[in-house]
């Protein structure tokens, strides 16, 4: 029997028609398109979820930090109440015994200094030793026969040096060259 529809295409015994290829090859690119919009769903929810995670890690960070700055001092603050305390107690006796007055005093800064040093602070006391610019700030410049040029003779006020960064120098008096 011959094919008198002209719409009809001609097939040949046992192959498919063509529009059934084309049909066949349609739906199996609807599948894979389906497939990979879910997988790019599934890729941009993965995204999102990633996106807000690392937001709130920064929230959180940011929120560590400022509790960090705020109570950064806690501690030192509660190692100086004893020494608060100490001159308190001192300033609460009546006495007119200067060498008791003086005793506690010494003894309250000598607990002011732990502190300090248990928190990271070191003096600089350079008396006797070579000038260093580094830590030393030279006030003046005196004849000091005995001492040797360019070494401190006089410390008008200590410096300090926080965890090996200089806070504060050394204020001094260095011995002059001879002859200068």
């Amino acid at each position: 029997m011959e094919n008198t529809d002209p719409m009809k295409p001609e097939t040949k015994m046992g192959e498919p028609p063509e529009n059934d290829l084309m049909q066949a090859d349609a739906d199996q690119l609807g599948q894979k398109l389906a497939e990979y919009e879910n997988k790019l769903g599934e890729m941009r929810d993965v995204l999102l979820r990633e996106r807000a995670e690392i937001e709130n890690q920064r929230k959180r960070l940011q929120r560590d930090v400022e509790q960090a700055r705020k109570f950064a001092n806690e501690r030192l603050l509660g190692d100086l109440l004893p020494v608060c305390d100490s001159l308190e107690r001192g300033l609460a006796v009546d006495t007119a015994d200067v060498a008791a007055l003086r005793s506690g005093m010494d003894l309250t800064l000598k607990a002011l200094l732990k502190v300090a040093a248990d928190n990271g602070l070191k003096q600089v006391d350079p008396l006797g030793q070579a000038f260093n610019p580094e830590l030393h700030q030279a006030m003046s410049m005196i004849d000091a026969p005995h001492a040797a040029p360019n070494t401190v003779v006089a410390v008008m006020q200590k410096g300090y040096v926080l965890n090996e960064r200089l806070l504060r120098p050394a204020l001094v008096s260095i011995a002059k060259p001879p002859g200068a």
